[in-house]
């Protein structure tokens, strides 16, 4: 019976964490506990626990006299909404859930079973950073993590939250993995935090402005959503997850679906006569997809590209669009990364891509050629090349220049490719093509803004529209946009069992 007891008391242990002081501390910061957040995500019951009785192995700086079960963090596997996953939850109650070589095994360990029989790892971080007390086998521990998920990148879908601080190394096991959320003023993510940057480049900066959710969100896009709070954030990893295949060699799950009418009436007059005036292309999104079905990544950043994923008659999609409401959809650094990470996300995973075109271009000017749009463009377009998956493209607008090439044209491999009757596609924009092309005209011409105009118009004619790309076979279908969403059904149906031979290769070296 003594053993029984033994047991008992060391769950017991376990289970309490850092202590009742800390558990209450952790709740006035507004912060649920490692295990309260493992019970918010995983199906009731279906947690197992893996490791609950490990404990650190350092005697140095009276560490010996402070042990704890578990080593400040929570591992195991579960179910989400009936499918597996595997999970860890750091502790910030047990020595501030700083990462020590134990733990990082038990994360390890998880971590391989997740790789070994293909299904998502989640990872729920509040960890002030390597325990300080144990040196270099606390940065191995964190090598060991970073290693894995590298080897299980565009294996199994890897979901970080940022649920308190992330400091120094700990930020790059969220950065390697698929999708980060933070939660808005209890979480940040920064590699050196404000003291440092006060001693090193003599800036005073707060940890929120720093590392926030907000900032990470709005300016640098290193997370993906920032969440009000906790709860908000857990709901986002569970609505993630449904739109995923358990691993690559997997589908994403079909939810059922009930045809009835599939005509969008709406669409025919979402397109502002004046070509130069904005309209909002999430509102093409909501008519194009399943009702309540979008879920925005990167709401926040890069506004000028929309990416995000969707159903369609019940079937999970990316989605990637340009934004005329925002600097008129144009291309830039920061448009063009945010798109080339989420479509690798989608081909890896084997979720179909639709790309709505309304582009007039890249975004010109020094601070975009100082800063590298030239690489940064063609990550766009190397990741759309590289994808394999089902790719179907809607031209509703302007598809001007290098960026039509981009935007998943039919040359660079897209299965199926409509165009709106509104579509304009051309080299440039009217005015400045008659500029180029007939120049000496306009010049010697009585009245050179007349000429200008008129020649405007007539390159309007002969290229801003769809008819001649069609003509070459370049545009499969000119359709009103009432009909897209019909399209969009019997065409991912089409292109369901697509197979790519691909030559035999290690791995592309995309511009980074």
């Amino acid at each position: 019976m003594d053993k029984v007891s033994a047991l008992r008391r060391k769950t017991k242990e376990a289970m309490q964490g850092g202590g009742e002081k800390r558990i209450e501390a952790q709740h006035k910061k507004g912060k649920l506990t490692a295990r309260e957040r493992l019970q918010l995500l995983l199906d009731e019951g279906s947690f197992e626990e893996i490791g609950m009785l490990v404990t650190h192995r350092s005697r140095d700086f009276g560490m010996e006299k402070e042990v704890y079960p578990g080593d400040g963090v929570v591992t195991g596997y579960g179910t989400v909404n009936g499918r597996m996953v595997y999970v860890y939850s750091q502790d910030f109650t047990v020595f501030g859930g700083s990462l020590s070589e134990t733990h990082a095994e038990k994360i390890c360990k998880i971590m391989d079973l997740a790789i070994q029989n293909g299904a998502p790892v989640v990872g729920l971080n509040d960890s002030g950073g390597a325990r300080i007390q144990e040196g270099v086998v606390s940065l191995g521990g964190y090598a060991d993590i970073f290693h894995r998920n590298v080897k299980a990148s565009g294996v199994v879908p890897q979901l970080s939250a940022i649920m308190g601080p992330c400091a120094g190394g700990a930020v790059y096991s969220p950065a390697i993995t698929d999708f980060i959320l933070m939660v808005e003023h209890t979480s940040y993510m920064f590699v050196t935090g404000p003291n440092v940057v006060k001693t090193v480049t003599h800036e005073t900066v707060t940890s929120e402005e720093l590392g926030g959710a907000k900032t990470h969100a709005s300016k640098s896009g290193v997370t993906h959503f920032a969440c009000a709070n906790e709860l908000e954030c857990i709901e986002n990893l569970k609505q993630l997850l449904s739109y995923m295949p358990q691993n690559c060699e997997d589908d994403a799950p079909v939810y059922e679906y009930e045809q009835g009418d599939e005509l969008r009436a709406k669409l025919n007059d979402i397109i502002p006569s004046n070509p130069n005036q904005p309209y909002d292309i999430k509102e093409v999104i909501e008519e194009l997809t399943d009702a309540n079905s979008f879920l925005e990544v990167h709401r926040e950043y890069a506004e000028n590209i929309v990416v995000g994923f969707a159903r369609i008659a019940g079937r999970s999609i990316g989605i990637i669009a340009n934004q005329p409401a925002t600097l008129a959809g144009v291309l830039d650094i920061d448009a063009s990364k945010k798109g080339a990470r989420f479509v690798r996300f989608c081909d890896a995973f084997n979720i179909p891509l639709l790309v709505l075109v309304d582009v007039p271009g890249f975004l010109p000017g020094t601070d975009q050629e100082w800063h590298g749009i030239i690489t940064n463009g063609a990550k766009l377009l190397y990741a759309l090349s590289e994808a394999t998956v089902p790719k179907i493209t809607v031209i509703t607008r302007k598809a001007y220049g290098g960026a039509y090439d981009v935007m998943n044209s039919k040359h660079i491999g897209a299965d199926i490719n409509y165009a709106w009757p509104t579509a304009e596609i051309a080299v440039m924009g009217a005015k400045g093509a008659a500029e180029i092309i007939f120049k000496k005209e306009i010049s010697e011409a009585a009245d050179p803004q007349a000429k200008l105009k008129e020649k405007e118009t007539e390159y309007l004619e002969k290229f801003a529209n769809p008819y001649g790309a069609a003509a070459r076979g370049f545009i499969d279908e000119v359709i009103m946009p009432d009909v897209t969403r019909q399209k969009l059904i019997k065409a991912y149906k089409m292109l369901e069992q697509k197979v790519s031979v691909l030559p035999k290769r290690k791995h592309g070296n995309i511009p980074l």
